[in-house]
Parts: C-alpha cells; structure tokens; sequence
C-alpha cells in the first residue's frame, strides 16, 4: 500500500489521556483499552508505530487541521460536523448512549430530563438526546474539567443532574461506586471511527483496508471481547 505519514513509520495520533475505560485510558505510562489495541494492530498491518499525542477534545479537529498529526481517534462518533474537519474510516465500533444519575435521582427516562442540568463526557456527542430534546440545558466543561473523574464529582456534587455519554464509560462508572445509576440506555449504535486529515486519500485507503483485515481475520472481534466483553461485538 503506497500511502504517507508526517512521521514515516509513524501514526501520528490526536488523542487524549482522559479516563476513557473500555475504550482508552493510560496506566503506568502504558496506554491501554479497545481503541489503542485497535490501533496497535492495525500499525502492524500497516508497517507504522502508533503514537499519541494528548490534546483537549474541543482542540481535537483544529489541531488536526494544522497538518502536524495523521489523524484524530479518541471514541469519535462520525457526524455531519465531524466530517466537515476530517475524513472518516469505516467504522470500527458501534456504541449506544447512557445516562448516568445519582442514585436517589428522580430521572429514569428521556422526558425526565426536561429542565435539569447536564453535563458529557470529552470528545464525545449526545446525538439522540440533542435531537430529540433540543431545548436541553448543558453545562459547560472545558479542556482539563472535561475529564471523566471531574465530571463525576459534578454529578456527585450536584452541579449536575445528569451525565450523559458512552454507554460503555458510564456502565463503567457505575460499577466503581454505590451512589450513582445509569438511568437509562438509548440503543443508537453510533458509528465510531477514525479521522483523516482531509486530502490524504492514500492513507484513508490504507486505514480501511487494514481495519477490513482485521475485521475478516477475526483481530477486531477478539479485541473487542477482551476489552468490552458485556456487548456484543456489532459487526
């Protein structure tokens, strides 16, 4: 496959080194989770090292868009507005939306969100709950205050009423603690992939034709069982 890199030999990754388990955290220095397994493997079908380079979530595409780095993959559902900044492989997961309360909350379905305060997790997009309720109120957290654990003390807390994201994140969550409960699921299988800095077509190709390898040669349904082992594997 003929394609370049910023780096030869290198994936040159925008990511970010927020708690994001299943799907990527760093322990020990070591970068951990689906999507850096993901990456991983695909860097050995393709003959390039990953490395990644933490950035906030808001700064993801901007950054993207200076030409230093290849791509952008941190937990990215593909959107309309995504695509503007960025180029996206096929995807490589499908992930539904929770929301996560405290424990004696009142909140147990989508209209008993009208009127409260939410707040989400970084890098990622409340797609069906924007779309369906509009008119809801979001508080704002910015670069370092993005990160999951500061969102959950806001949630604890009661700066927030709700937190709403990856349904894997949150199922997480609340498995660590007795005090908050996922209130409910939205089962929208939202494609996640990888962006591409636009123009280059060459690397784009080679992207998906190393995630279709590791689709047929079983890689990609392995990872995601030994790293999301409560879902099914979606393809």
């Amino acid at each position: 496959m003929d394609f370049t890199t910023v780096c030869p030999g290198q994936l040159s990754i925008i990511a970010s080194d927020f708690d994001a388990r299943p799907m990527s955290f760093v322990q020990d220095g070591d970068r951990l989770g689906y999507e850096p397994a993901v990456a991983r493997a695909l860097g050995e079908v393709l003959g390039l090292a990953p490395m990644w380079f933490d950035h906030p979530p808001d700064q993801f595409y901007p950054t993207l868009s200076t030409g230093n780095y290849d791509v952008v993959w941190f937990s990215q559902a593909i959107t309309q507005d995504r695509r503007a900044w960025a180029d996206f492989t096929r995807p490589y997961g499908r992930f539904d939306e929770a929301v996560l309360v405290r424990e004696e909350s009142s909140i147990y379905n989508v209209s008993d969100l009208a009127g409260k305060r939410l707040g989400t997790l970084a890098g990622t997009t409340p797609l069906a709950l924007t779309e369906t309720l509009p008119d809801l109120e979001w508080v704002a957290f910015m670069g370092a205050d993005q990160a999951l654990s500061t969102l959950l003390l806001a949630l604890e807390q009661g700066t927030i009423d709700a937190l709403v994201g990856d349904a894997l994140m949150l199922l997480t969550a609340e498995a660590d603690t007795t005090t908050l409960r996922v209130a409910f699921q939205l089962p929208t299988q939202h494609p996640f992939g990888i962006g591409v800095l636009p123009g280059n077509r060459e690397l784009l190709d080679a992207l998906n034709q190393g995630l279709n390898q590791l689709l047929v040669n079983g890689t990609l349904a392995r990872l995601w069982t030994q790293w999301i082992p409560y879902k099914p594997f979606p393809f």
